[in-house]
């Protein structure tokens, strides 16, 4: 008896940040392509099988936008494997191959994705560059709202620091600061049960 031969695909979410890694058939994806999906639901990589060939679209999880290609069917269907890179960065975005060199190019691929991280204005890497966004937007809708952002002291002039996994709102009067926590989704969550903030002074 012999065992059908797979491919293994592999991609970066870029909503995530998982890897993604699915097994399909040589033979299923022959016929009629492929769909790998990743469990969080919002990226999905598409193969669309034509005569003698493939077009892929790839969700990038380096650029975080979504990359198209043509593949003859030898290269995707035989052989070790064959990556796909990012046109802006030049990094690989993604590998079908064996299942052993796919997950061994998507280890690279996860680590070379956090080094191209967005970076904070020292070079600092931010943890989740996703959530940063999200809290800075936050905190600029906040600070909008009238007496959005005060201290303590009576001023509502201040400053801000932004760090990796956080935020530092500085009062300008008395120097007093209150941290932020931008890492995580319940960071987040926390910050939007704030209709106004107040820096506590010293």
């Amino acid at each position: 008896m012999t065992t059908e031969k797979t491919r293994t695909i592999g991609y970066l979410c870029p909503s995530c940040r998982k890897k993604v890694i699915r097994d399909r058939s040589a033979f299923a994806l022959a016929a009629s392509g492929a769909a790998v999906n990743c469990e969080c639901g919002r990226s999905s990589l598409t193969i669309d099988a034509e005569e003698r060939r493939f077009r892929l679209s790839v969700p990038c999880g380096v650029c975080g936008g979504e990359h198209s290609a043509v593949l003859d069917a030898n290269r995707l269907l035989e052989g070790k494997g064959v990556g796909l890179g990012c046109p802006q960065t030049k990094q690989l975005c993604c590998f079908i191959g064996e299942g052993y060199e796919v997950e061994r190019e998507m280890e690279r691929l996860s680590l070379a994705a956090d080094k191209e991280a967005t970076r904070g204005e020292d070079g600092e890497l931010f943890v989740d560059s996703v959530i940063m966004h999200e809290v800075l937007s936050e905190l600029k809708e906040i600070a909008a709202r009238e007496h959005g952002i005060s201290c303590a002291c009576g001023s509502e002039r201040y400053a801000m620091e932004v760090r990796p996994t956080y935020v530092d709102l500085i009062c300008a009067g008395c120097g007093a600061r209150l941290r932020i926590d931008a890492a995580t989704d319940e960071d987040l969550d926390r910050l939007c049960c704030h209709w106004t903030l107040r820096i506590k002074g010293k």
